[in-house]
């Protein structure tokens, strides 16, 4: 029969490093968590809805004229309001050290939509127009596809999927025909964005 105290000094390592291992984890899980950022899927949601209403409203002939003038504004509203919805999550959240990871999702964002603001307006002035859609779709993918590298990991792999649906539609749209730009926009901003905002936020919510 043992000795209490070998029992003891045979029990006491194994506590250790179990508490060891789970302070690793802990320490682990909160790297991960510091250098990534959540984004809301009600975000995606609302920039859906703002895409749609635009597609709807270039669709009228009336308006279809300046379909261009529209889609602009519809990038800005939209912008606007996933920008007010994701700095709303950063605030309720609180948590230290967040503005780096965010930082960094605006930095993977910025150049892919600056150069597509650009090349709009050199595109217009050049004549060719019926590569807007296109070069939209497919720079605003490869700034989503950017910024899912700095998501939290529990989203990333939709939000990446989400840009690289958008690229394969940029893709598709330098083929089409004039006439089918509208619902390609109106497929990929408002659909694309209202379909993964959806099941962001269901993924948000089921965890």
């Amino acid at each position: 029969m043992q000795r209490p105290s070998a029992l003891l000094q045979t029990d006491a390592p194994a506590r250790i490093e179990s508490r060891a291992l789970g302070t690793l984890a802990f320490i682990r899980a909160s790297i991960e968590s510091s250098g990534s950022m959540d984004v809301p899927g009600m975000a995606g949601i609302v920039m859906g809805l703002v895409g749609l209403l635009a597609s709807v409203l270039v669709a009228t002939p009336l308006l279809a004229p300046h379909w261009l003038g529209i889609w602009l504004s519809a990038a800005v509203v939209a912008l606007l309001f996933g920008g007010i919805l994701v700095a709303r999550q950063v605030a309720v959240q609180g948590r230290p050290g967040f503005l780096g990871p965010v930082r960094r999702f605006v930095l993977c964002l910025c150049p892919a939509l600056g150069a597509g603001a650009v090349l709009t307006g050199v595109l217009w002035n050049a004549g060719a127009i019926r590569v807007i859609p296109g070069t939209w779709l497919l720079l605003y993918g490869c700034a989503v596809l950017s910024a899912s590298t700095v998501i939290n990991a529990a989203v990333s792999r939709l939000v990446c999927t989400m840009g690289a649906l958008f690229v394969v539609l940029g893709c598709v749209a330098f083929a089409l025909p004039v006439i089918a730009h509208t619902a390609t926009l109106g497929l990929g901003f408002g659909g694309l964005h209202l379909l993964f905002g959806l099941l962001i936020r269901r993924h948000s919510h089921g965890r």
